[in-house]
C-alpha cells in the first residue's frame, strides 16, 4: 500500500487488535483508499491523510477494530455513491455495527458544520453551545461515535498546526466551546488537553506564545519530572505498606492561562504547573500518604486544603497540598480514596461540574437523564470499555453498575432550524411543537413542515439531529384537532397552553361581539343610541364596556336593568353620575318600594296627605335619619340622609329638598338591601337563608354572582325597624369569611 496507508502505518493502527480485527481494518482500508485518494476535506486537508491519522489516535486510546475501521470509512465524501441513500452497501459489506458507526459519525459532522456559527440566542438567552453538546450526545447512541468525532477534530487541529495553515476562528471557537467541554465531561483527558491547547493557540496566538515562553521547561521535560516523582512516591508508599494508585500529568498551556485568568494570578503564583493524584483505600491511608508526601518534600503551608474534613459545598472530598522538591520546583498532590474519586468523577461533584462552573465552583446536582448518560459513558471509558457501548457485555459487576447508570430513554430531543439553531423539545414532539417553540404566531399559522428537506405530516414525531422547516399561512389560527391528545399533534404542555389561549381569546371576542349587539339593540329600543357605552358600563358597575358585553352574552346581566337604570335617572331617584353597580340594579323590580299597606309611614313637615315613596337607591327604614326630595309628578322621594344619590340631588336642586320624619310605622314592613361577599362553596345560599329564617325576616329578592371563587350576593329582606337589620348583619358577619353590609 502507498502512503499514508503503508505497512508502518498499518502496524501502528492495528496495534493490540486480534487477527479478525486486523483483517477488518485492512478490508476497510482497501475499500476506502481508492475513494479517498486525491480528495480533500473542506479544511483543505487530504482525506486519506486525515483518515490514517484519526485511526492512529483511536489506536492510542485502545479503541476496538470496528471503531478504527469506521474512522476510515467515515472519511469518504458524503457525496460518494457508496454512502448516499440507505446504508445497505455498508451493511452488506461490513455489517450493521460499522454501518451505524459510520452513519452516526457523518451525521455529527453535518450537525457540526451547520451549527458552527450559532452560539447564544440573544432572543431567549438560551446557551446554544450547551444545547449542541447535549444534542451531540443524544445523537450518539453509541459512545464510539463521539470518540470518532473527537478524534477527527483533534486531527484537524493537528493538521492546521503542522501545515502552518490558518485555522478559521469559528472552527477553533467551536472546538473550545463544544468539543473540549465534551471531552472533559466524558473524562477523555488525553484528547481534552491537546484540543484545548491547539484551539487556544489559534484563538490567542500571542498569549499562547507568552505562556509558552514563561515555562522554563519543555513539555517533555515536565512530563519526565512527573514520571520521576510518581515513581519515587509509588515506591515510598509501597515501602510504608500503603496500597495506592499514583498518577500525574503536567499542567498544560490553556489550563495555566485559564487559572491565571479565573484567579487573577501571575505566572509566578501558580503552584500546580505539575500535579499528582494519589488514590488509596481509606481515609486513614489518605492522611498517611499526606504525611509521607510532606516528609519527602517541603510543604507550602498556605497551599494546603483538607476537603475531607471540610468538604466543598458540592460534596467534593480530597486532600490538596503543594510541595517543592530540592530544586524548589513546586507541584501539587491530590489524595483521595477510591470512593471519593468515584464521587468526584461521576457524582454530584463531577470534575466537569466544578471546573466548568468557574472559579467559585458550583452546587449543581447531576440528576437529569443527560447527566446520568454522561456518567454512564464515563464509566465505560474508565473500565477500558470504550470499544463497547453495551454494558451487558462487560464483566457482571461492571454490567450491573452500568445498567443502573444508563438512562432508560431520552426525555428530550434536539432539532435544528434551517439556520442551524438548536431547539430543545420533549420526546415525541411534532413539527407543531417545534413551530410554537420558535414563536407563538408561527405555531398558530403552521400548515406544513419539511424535515431534512422532505414534506412530512404535522403529527410526525421528530428525532434528534433533524432539520425542521415550517410552512405557514399568511394568517389564521390553530386547529381544534391539535388539542385532541388521541391524534398526537402536540407533545408539549407549553404548546397546548398556547393553542388553548388562542381559542379562549376567540371565544371572548365572540362573546363581546354578541353582547355588544344585544346592548346596541336594547339602547335602540330605548332611544338611547347616543349614550356613551363606556360611561354606561361604569355606572352599571363594570370596569369596561367589554365586561358588560360579556356579562350580557353569558346571561349574567339582564338587559332590563339598563331600562331600570334610565328610569331611575328620569325619576330623579338616582344621580346621573353615581355608579349604582350591577348587583343593586338587578334587584330593581323584585319588590315594591312601598309597604304592603300602600303607605310609607312618612310625614312631610307642614304638608298633609302628600304622596311619598321610599327611594330604591338607599331603601330607608325606621329609625334611619331621612330626607325628602320633591320629584316631578311622583310626590316626595324619601332617602336616607347619608345616601350618595340624595347628596348629588341636593347639590343640583337644593330648592327641592324638604324636611320629613317617620310617622306611624306600626304593622308596616320595609324592604332593605344587604350585600354579602363570601368564598364560593357548597350550601352557601342555604347558610344565609338559615340566618334570615332564624330572625323571621322575609326574603323578597336575591341575586348572586360568582367570580374567581368569590360569591357576591344581594338580598332584599323586609324589616319592621333598623334593629332587625342590625341583628341580621351581626349574625352574617359571624360566619367565617363573610362580609355583610347594608346598601
Amino acid at each position: 500500500m502507498q502512503a499514508p496507508f503503508n505497512a508502518v502505518w498499518l502496524a501502528q493502527a492495528a496495534e493490540g487488535l486480534d487477527p479478525p480485527g486486523h483483517a477488518l481494518l485492512v478490508q476497510a482500508v482497501r475499500t476506502a483508499q481508492p475513494l479517498l485518494e486525491g480528495q480533500r476535506a473542506s479544511t483543505g486537508e487530504p482525506l486519506d491523510t486525515h483518515a490514517a491519522a484519526v485511526v492512529c489516535i483511536l489506536a492510542e486510546m485502545k479503541a476496538d477494530a470496528a471503531t478504527r475501521a469506521s474512522a476510515v470509512l467515515a472519511s469518504i465524501s458524503s457525496e460518494d455513491a457508496f454512502l448516499t441513500g440507505r446504508k445497505d452497501p455498508l451493511v452488506k459489506k461490513f455489517g450493521s455495527e460499522i454501518a451505524s458507526l459510520v452513519q452516526g459519525a457523518r451525521k455529527l459532522l453535518g450537525m457540526s458544520r451547520m451549527a458552527r456559527l450559532n452560539t447564544d440566542d440573544p432572543r431567549t438567552g438560551v446557551d446554544q453551545r450547551e444545547l449542541q453538546r447535549k444534542m451531540l450526545l443524544a445523537m450518539a447512541a453509541d459512545l464510539r461515535i463521539v470518540l470518532l468525532r473527537l478524534a477527527s477534530r483533534l486531527q484537524t487541529l493537528r493538521w492546521f498546526a503542522s501545515s502552518k495553515t490558518v485555522c478559521p476562528p469559528n472552527l477553533a471557537q467551536e472546538t473550545m466551546e463544544l468539543y473540549a467541554p465534551l471531552a472533559n465531561r466524558l473524562g477523555i483527558w488525553q484528547l481534552k488537553w491537546e484540543i484545548e491547547d491547539l484551539a487556544f493557540r489559534f484563538l490567542q496566538p500571542e498569549t499562547y506564545k507568552m505562556i509558552a515562553k514563561e515555562l522554563e521547561e519543555k513539555r517533555v521535560e515536565r512530563e519526565q519530572f512527573i514520571d520521576r516523582v510518581v515513581s519515587r512516591l509509588r515506591q515510598a508508599l509501597k515501602d510504608e505498606g500503603v496500597q495506592a494508585d499514583v498518577s500525574g500529568r503536567p499542567k498544560h498551556i490553556y489550563s495555566i492561562w485559564n487559572k491565571m485568568r479565573n484567579k487573577q494570578l501571575s505566572f509566578g503564583q501558580l503552584y500546580d504547573l505539575r500535579a499528582l493524584r494519589v488514590i488509596v483505600n481509606d481515609e486513614r491511608d489518605c492522611y498517611a500518604a499526606l504525611a509521607l508526601v510532606h516528609s519527602m518534600w517541603s510543604p507550602i503551608s498556605e497551599e494546603f486544603d483538607d476537603y475531607i474534613s471540610r468538604p466543598k459545598p458540592n460534596g467534593y472530598r480530597s486532600l490538596h497540598t503543594v510541595v517543592a522538591d530540592a530544586d524548589g520546583k513546586p507541584f501539587e498532590v491530590q489524595i483521595r480514596t477510591h470512593e471519593m474519586h468515584q464521587f468526584a468523577e461521576y457524582g454530584m461533584a463531577a470534575h466537569w461540574r466544578y471546573k466548568e462552573a468557574g472559579p467559585k465552583g458550583g452546587t449543581q446536582v447531576a440528576a437529569s437523564e443527560y447527566d446520568r448518560k454522561v456518567a454512564w459513558m464515563r464509566q465505560l471509558l474508565s473500565w477500558g470499555k470504550a470499544d463497547d457501548a453495551s454494558p451487558q457485555e462487560a464483566s457482571p459487576e461492571k454490567s450491573s453498575t452500568a445498567s443502573a447508570a444508563k438512562p432508560a430513554a431520552d426525555e428530550r430531543i434536539y432539532v435544528l432550524t434551517p439556520q442551524a439553531r438548536v431547539i430543545e423539545l420533549p420526546a415525541g414532539a411534532t413539527p407543531v411543537d417545534f413551530a410554537y417553540a420558535l414563536h407563538t404566531d408561527l405555531g398558530h399559522r403552521c400548515r406544513g413542515a419539511r424535515v431534512d428537506g422532505q414534506m412530512v405530516p404535522l403529527l410526525t414525531n421528530l428525532q434528534t439531529g433533524q432539520t425542521v422547516e415550517i410552512i405557514t399561512a399568511k394568517s389564521g389560527g390553530p386547529s381544534r384537532d391539535w388539542l385532541n391528545t388521541q391524534l398526537g399533534y402536540l407533545a408539549s404542555n407549553r404548546s397546548r397552553a398556547k393553542v388553548r389561549a388562542w381559542f379562549n381569546a376567540i371565544e371572548l371576542q365572540e362573546r363581546i361581539a354578541q353582547g355588544h349587539a344585544l346592548v346596541e339593540r336594547e339602547l335602540q329600543r330605548l332611544g338611547k343610541t347616543a349614550v356613551n357605552q363606556e360611561q354606561l358600563a361604569d355606572q352599571l358597575g363594570f370596569a369596561r364596556a367589554d365586561d358588560l358585553y360579556v356579562a350580557v352574552a353569558k346571561d349574567e346581566f339582564s338587559l332590563r336593568h339598563i331600562d331600570q337604570h334610565f328610569r331611575q335617572e328620569r325619576d330623579g331617584s338616582v344621580s346621573e353620575t353615581t355608579p349604582v353597580g350591577p348587583e343593586r340594579l338587578q334587584l330593581e323590580g323584585t319588590a315594591d318600594n312601598v309597604t304592603r299597606s300602600g303607605k310609607s309611614g312618612v310625614l312631610v313637615v307642614g304638608v298633609d296627605s302628600l304622596m311619598t315613596q321610599l327611594a330604591r337607591c338607599c331603601r330607608p327604614a325606621p329609625p334611619d335619619d331621612i330626607r325628602g326630595f320633591v320629584t316631578r309628578g311622583r310626590g316626595v322621594s324619601i332617602h336616607r340622609s347619608d345616601c350618595q344619590a340624595f347628596s348629588a340631588l341636593a347639590i343640583k336642586h337644593p330648592e327641592r329638598i324638604i324636611e320629613v320624619s317617620w310617622g306611624d310605622t306600626q304593622d308596616r314592613v320595609y324592604p332593605v338591601t344587604v350585600s354579602i361577599h363570601a368564598p364560593d362553596r357548597l350550601n352557601l345560599l342555604r347558610d344565609i337563608t338559615d340566618v334570615f329564617g332564624r330572625l323571621r325576616l322575609n326574603v323578597i329578592g336575591v341575586n348572586t354572582q360568582s367570580r374567581r371563587s368569590l360569591a357576591h350576593m344581594i338580598f332584599t329582606v323586609e324589616v319592621q325597624n333598623g334593629d332587625q337589620i342590625t341583628r341580621a348583619l351581626t349574625a352574617l358577619n359571624e360566619i367565617p369569611g363573610f362580609s355583610a353590609t347594608r346598601l
